[in-house]
């Protein structure tokens, strides 16, 4: 063999060799100059607002942590209310820790706080299994189930040494978990159903899928709830009496159910007739046509409008505040009403609202990255 350099061609002829792109066309500082510093007036307005985010960030940051008191002994909030109107004001995170297992657990019995926490657990754990591809089997309905079941037995007790505890002595984040998660997990198949009937060639079933969809989305979901609380029991038999919280539930249902049905109506519109044509002629019945092949293509079109949807009906059950329901936004509500830790309700509303982000920020996630995955194939 010759003893040809590496770079060189088998001619001889130097190869030139593999140059980077310049360091101002690519990466971060690209995309600076191209968004940020693009002309005088765009530096400008950028400089001005880096220095306003700078400077509030480090007085928020002096405020939550620096000068922040973290605990009080024996209740006394003296010295909290004096940092609060010093010259170097801070948080009083002292309300968090005397307040946590009211603001997570609301009025539920003390000595049993370790039931709706392990709720909680179950139903986070719930919704990571039901995340995953890989248990997209018949067998996850049977979880759903088995988990379900233990959630009830222990939000009520009364079974297997558990001391009996009422409907009205829950709240918190387990009644905010509870109502979205069956909220939207009952909601989802009554709007593929609504959907696919305000499509179906039968009049009856059309009109009254319309009817449904606009009477629900003409009214704000407050007035559902009261009329699930108020009016509703008024219909019942003499001695008949449902529960408030499964009344508030339903009301939820059918909200959910037919916004959800409009965004999977928007998918179904948005396939192609191809896809419809096709499925008929390989001799696919209606359900068939429907299962394998127009609704599965129709929800991975929508997947965005579908997380956004789920995102706001999970915010949106702090309504049930105005039929007495004592959520997680009630709860905190209610645990700056003592007078002893009035005015400190700005750290309350914080911490409730990262548990809040917490958890959309997982679904908006999760959204993202299966939707990515079940696209795959678009960008081949």
């Amino acid at each position: 063999m010759s003893d040809i350099p590496l770079n060189t061609s088998v001619a001889g002829v130097p190869e030139a060799a593999p140059r980077q792109p310049p360091a101002l066309t690519t990466g971060p500082i690209a995309w600076f100059r191209a968004n940020l510093f693009s002309s005088w007036l765009n530096t400008a307005v950028t400089l001005v607002l880096a220095y306003f985010i700078v400077r509030y960030a480090i007085s928020f940051v002096d405020w939550a942590f620096i000068n922040a008191i973290w605990s009080v002994d024996n209740n006394q909030t003296q010295a909290c209310r004096a940092l609060k109107n010093s010259a170097t004001p801070g948080a009083c995170w002292a309300v968090i820790t005397e307040k946590h297992r009211f603001i997570l657990f609301g009025t539920y019995p003390y000595e049993e706080h370790w039931r709706p926490a392990l709720v909680c657990l179950l139903f986070t754990a719930l919704y990571v299994v039901s995340a995953m591809r890989r248990f997209w089997r018949w067998e996850l309905a049977v979880v759903w189930a088995v988990t379900l079941t233990a959630i009830g037995i222990l939000m009520w007790g009364g079974v297997f040494g558990l001391s009996y505890v009422p409907q009205e002595r829950w709240g918190g984040l387990p009644i905010t978990l509870i109502l979205a998660t069956f909220g939207l997990a009952f909601a989802f198949p009554l709007a593929i159903l609504v959907a696919l009937g305000r499509r179906s060639s039968m009049p009856a079933i059309r009109v009254l899928c319309i009817a449904y969809v606009e009477l629900i989305r003409g009214v704000p979901l407050i007035s559902l709830l009261f009329m699930a609380s108020v009016m509703f029991p008024l219909f019942l038999p003499e001695g008949l009496n449902i529960d408030k919280l499964l009344r508030a539930q339903v009301a939820v249902i059918l909200f959910a159910g037919a916004y959800l049905a409009e965004v999977v109506r928007g998918g179904l519109q948005a396939l192609p007739k191809g896809q419809y044509e096709a499925a008929e002629a390989l001799g696919l019945s209606y359900w068939q046509k429907t299962g394998f092949i127009i609704l599965p293509q129709a929800l991975r079109l929508v997947i965005p409008p579908l997380v956004n949807t789920f995102i706001g009906f999970f915010k949106d059950t702090s309504l049930v505040l105005i039929i007495g329901i004592f959520d997680l936004l009630t709860a905190g509500k209610t645990a700056i009403v003592e007078p002893a830790w009035q005015g400190f309700g700005v750290e309350v509303y914080i911490a409730i609202s990262v548990i809040y982000f917490i958890y959309c920020f997982a679904m908006s996630r999760y959204s993202q990255n299966l939707e990515a995955e079940l696209n795959r194939h678009r960008n081949r």
